[in-house]
């Protein structure tokens, strides 16, 4: 598929049914982006995805649906991985300042390269585990699509949160259970129930705040 027009149109058209506007430039980085990745799976193994249609509803359209519900200008996508939400919400929101942090080498080279070719601005890549990283300026949102556990997200990466901050996990079903297992100074916000056009399966952001903190949208 490409970065056909029958490609550009089903990516804007399944943005837009998510809230967020994908500009034109946008657009074409979004497919450099994939393409990109595609070469590079071959020898890095970075995502077990196949197929450019798969690729833009698994990888485009469900990194975009957490858009809507970041909160401020400073983002952190912690277990970022092959750039995932990271690199699609940063060319859709050029005005955010993203970070992506992987600790794994390879995948952070990759992250390099993606940067350097679509010559993005407003990201910085970090090489380290998310439990040690300690940044300069604490985050308003940080999202993952990598952690197993709600409570391991929190225990790893709650010191990076700004206070008024908000973390949103991206889950697949959401059983509830986790709630019950927060660690101390958090609670669930609210879980939101994403339809993903052209993904069957169910997805749902979880929404965590500081327990002193009201959500702020």
């Amino acid at each position: 598929m490409g970065n056909s027009t029958t490609s550009r149109v089903r990516l804007a058209s399944g943005a837009s049914e998510l809230g967020v506007e994908v500009s034109d430039s946008a657009q074409h980085a979004m497919f450099s982006y994939l393409a990109l990745l595609k070469r590079w799976n071959r020898v890095y193994n970075l995502t077990a995805v196949k197929g450019d249609a798969n690729m833009l509803n698994r990888h485009l359209l469900d990194s975009l649906s957490v858009v809507p519900y970041l909160h401020g200008s400073r983002v952190i996508d912690i277990g970022s991985g092959a750039g995932l939400p990271g690199i699609p919400v940063a060319l859709a929101c050029p005005h955010l300042q993203i970070t992506l942090l992987d600790s794994n080498a390879k995948r952070c080279r990759f992250l390099r390269q993606v940067q350097a070719q679509l010559k993005l601005k407003n990201v910085t890549i970090v090489h380290q585990r998310a439990e040690e990283y300690e940044p300069a300026e604490k985050f308003d949102t940080l999202i993952s699509r990598a952690f197993s556990s709600l409570q391991t997200f929190i225990e790893n990466s709650a010191h990076m949160l700004a206070d008024s901050g908000r973390l949103v996990a991206m889950k697949g079903l959401w059983p509830g259970a986790e709630d019950s297992q927060m660690p101390a100074g958090f609670h669930v916000d609210s879980v939101v129930n994403v339809t993903v056009p052209g993904l069957p399966e169910q997805r749902h952001l979880v929404i965590c705040n500081k327990s002193d903190q009201r959500t702020h949208q």
